[in-house]
């Protein structure tokens, strides 16, 4: 087996332009194809709790009606990714598409209280004296 040969380029010489691969140029391609339109970006995030509003997910297109599946009890976008076992980015284009159709609904996450309940504290306080 011979090694290939180089060519040489002399002073002076401009190297010829590589032609244009498929999907340079303005617009790259799409890693992932899922949703259907290009709908604007929605607020979620890790922690976007998400619900399903969808009552029958066998109309709809196999990763949509997996969501729905899952969404019937609150769920993450994080979670969603990881049980989906799909990228967050993809995830977060498939939950904006499916908001805009109105088949879930996002939820902020929970907040704790800053402070927590004095009752509790106090109970807590006199269960230990207690031992």
């Amino acid at each position: 087996m011979t090694p290939p040969q180089r060519q040489r380029r002399h002073p002076g010489q401009e190297p010829e332009p590589a032609p244009p691969r498929e999907g340079e140029g303005k617009h790259p391609e799409r890693l992932y194809l899922i949703g259907e339109g290009d709908g604007g970006p929605a607020d979620i995030d890790l922690v976007t709790l998400i619900v399903a509003r969808a009552d029958d997910a066998g109309s709809l297109p196999p990763e949509q009606a997996a969501v729905v599946r899952l969404c019937e009890s609150p769920l993450s976008g994080a979670e969603l990714s990881a049980y989906l076992q799909l990228p967050f980015s993809v995830v977060s284009a498939l939950l904006t598409e499916m908001l805009a159709a109105g088949l879930v609904q996002a939820r902020a996450p929970i907040v704790r209280q800053a402070l927590p309940d004095r009752s509790l504290l106090e109970a807590v306080m006199h269960g230990l004296q207690k031992l």
